[in-house]
């Protein structure tokens, strides 16, 4: 046996001497029992797997709609609220006729008066409150009066709410 290998000591090499010399074969990697082991393994992680529905999807069936025998497109055209600045408040505009003031110190007055004339004129334009509603907001309106009359919108139930853009 030697002991060493270009005059330099190999402690590898007088181990892998004496440890396989008996057997007289070198150890190898059995694949077999690896591979069977890999797919008991996927087996079980498929079986227990929970898989989780797709999200934001909400099953839904439409209603079939007059406007589509009509051969319409079924869009309806938007009703809008104009919002403009006014002294101590805003004031909100329905169509040409309807005016509404909403004061700071007492909002709850004009808002009150807004429900009702907006329900009137829903109801006046045959319309419901799944219509879709758009806001004209002036660029100087106050934030807190343009988030009151949107609470009170939705208060309503008026869902469908949008604004448009202005310069």
């Amino acid at each position: 046996m030697k002991l060493f290998k270009d005059d330099k000591l190999s402690i590898q090499g007088v181990v892998s001497e004496r440890l396989f010399a008996s057997r007289g074969r070198m150890p190898t990697l059995r694949m077999a029992p690896m591979i069977d082991m890999i797919f008991l393994l996927l087996i079980f992680f498929l079986l227990t797997a929970r898989f989780r529905p797709r999200e934001n999807f909400l099953p839904m069936q439409l209603e079939f709609s007059s406007f589509a025998m009509a051969g319409q497109s079924g869009l309806i055209e938007p009703l809008t609220l104009y919002i403009s600045p006014a002294e101590n408040g805003c004031k909100v505009r329905l169509g040409q006729n309807l005016t509404v003031g909403i004061t700071e110190a007492e909002p709850e007055t004009g808002l009150t008066l807004l429900v009702d004339k907006l329900e009137l004129s829903l109801r006046e334009q045959m319309r419901n409150t799944g219509d879709p509603v758009e806001i004209v907001c002036a660029g100087t309106v106050e934030w807190e009066h343009l988030a009151r009359i949107y609470n009170v919108l939705f208060g309503m139930g008026i869902t469908d709410i949008t604004f448009r853009m202005t310069d």
